[in-house]
């Protein structure tokens, strides 16, 4: 059986507390090299990558390509400044392809 990892990346105000949690936590100041962790934690034994919703924006291509594979799971976060709707939209997104209906949101009449 394979043991996954947890992995959070975003600016270091963001992503500070997880480390409390036990997660791998890493630190980035821009999207170069937010991109270059994503892809080399995408190589390693991690299950699930937290990425703060403002690096999201701006990696949108490699997260699409690796939101195509089974593994590992990347979920969006928000930052320290608060929420930008991204991660919520994404995972509103997947439910509604997975079941074909937003059962999410969708307002009770």
């Amino acid at each position: 059986m394979s043991t996954y990892k947890i992995a959070v990346i975003g600016d270091k105000d963001s992503i500070l507390g997880f480390k409390t949690l036990g997660i791998d936590t890493f630190p980035v100041a821009d999207a170069g090299e937010g991109l270059a962790v994503l892809r080399r934690l995408s190589g390693q034994s991690y299950g699930v990558i937290f990425v703060t919703e403002e690096l999201a924006e701006e990696l949108k291509d490699p997260l699409e390509e690796l939101n195509r594979r089974f593994l590992p799971a990347v979920v969006l976060i928000p930052n320290s400044r608060g929420a930008l709707g991204i991660g919520m939209q994404n995972i509103k997104q997947k439910v509604e392809k997975a079941i074909g209906a937003d059962i999410l949101f969708r307002k009770e009449g």
